[in-house]
């Protein structure tokens, strides 16, 4: 079952609206039989402390990624996990999260690989629920067990690994991180351990558009225009570009995947979820340092 699109005059602007849910239409639709709130942060304590009522929490490292390869859960696992639940392949699934839904747009991205089709981001996440003071609960939903069919991933469409990106290399590229760590000067973000690679630096040929510019300060996403001016004007992409996006292990980069996928409507948008943890390990890859251009 899937439910109605939000008409909201502000989502109407992007390339696909139903991809966007606002606060007000979540609050109107919690309950509804087919829908399933999922939330996902970079605090993984956070959803215990208080989350949308009925939401069911989705960790991305222990239930979304394999614990022996590098790699996401395979068919049969994902299958079970959207079982556990209460999923349903023709449910529709609203996720939100904290840090402008960084984490959220990152399980929203790993759905995408199993092609569920009916996956929304809660404009604004969680910053913006709390904000406008809505019901938070500590309940935990007990759903009933959903009934999901093994299918396995398609990594194609849009996913990128590091033989995609040396193939790449002179086309599109984003780099999302930090203006730190693009240069070189930093292995990882401001503030955090710096660890993770050899080196520093950034895919020869990338342009840097940290992933937050997309996001306005109330959490939701800035308007089509200034988007448009941020990843077109500044970046130089076009609608037509074959793109490559990365960070540091491919979780930033969903958050820009999204904003390029489905709120500007570019048709080939592919993360490198290997990222820089990969790249800058790597023999023989190339690098650059110093600041975009």
């Amino acid at each position: 079952m899937t439910l109605p699109q939000d008409t909201d005059p502000k989502l109407a602007q992007y390339a696909h609206p139903e991809r966007l849910v606002t606060t007000a239409w979540l609050a109107e639709h919690l309950g509804d039989p087919g829908l399933v709130v999922v939330e996902s942060d970079e605090d993984v304590l956070l959803y215990d402390t208080g989350h949308v009522p009925g939401a069911v929490k989705v960790d991305w490292h222990t239930e979304l990624n394999d614990p022996v390869s590098r790699d996401y859960v395979d068919g049969a696992r994902f299958a079970e996990l959207m079982a556990a639940k209460g999923i349903a392949r023709d449910t529709t699934v609203v996720f939100y999260g904290d840090r402008n839904n960084w984490w959220a747009a990152y399980a929203l991205w790993v759905f995408t690989l199993f092609g569920h089709a009916d996956v929304r981001l809660l404009d604004g996440g969680r910053a913006k629920w709390v904000a406008e003071g809505r019901e938070l609960t500590t309940d935990v939903p007990e759903r009933p067990r959903g009934d999901y069919p093994v299918v396995e991933r398609d990594d194609a469409a849009v996913r990128a690994f590091k033989e995609d990106v040396l193939a790449h290399l002179g086309k599109p590229m984003v780099d999302v991180r930090s203006p730190g760590e693009f240069s070189g000067e930093l292995l990882h973000m401001p503030d955090y351990p710096q660890e993770g690679a050899m080196r520093g630096g950034h895919v020869p040929g990338a342009r840097n558009v940290p992933w937050a510019r997309a996001a306005a300060e109330d959490a939701t996403f800035k308007p089509v225009d200034e988007l448009r001016a941020i990843y077109e004007g500044e970046a130089g992409l076009s609608t037509g570009d074959d793109v490559v996006v990365y960070c540091r292990i491919g979780e930033r980069s969903s958050h820009t995947w999204f904003v390029l996928t489905h709120l500007l409507g570019y048709d080939k948008v592919r993360n490198y979820d290997g990222s820089w943890t990969e790249w800058g390990n790597s023999v023989r890859v190339p690098i650059e340092k110093g600041a975009s251009a």
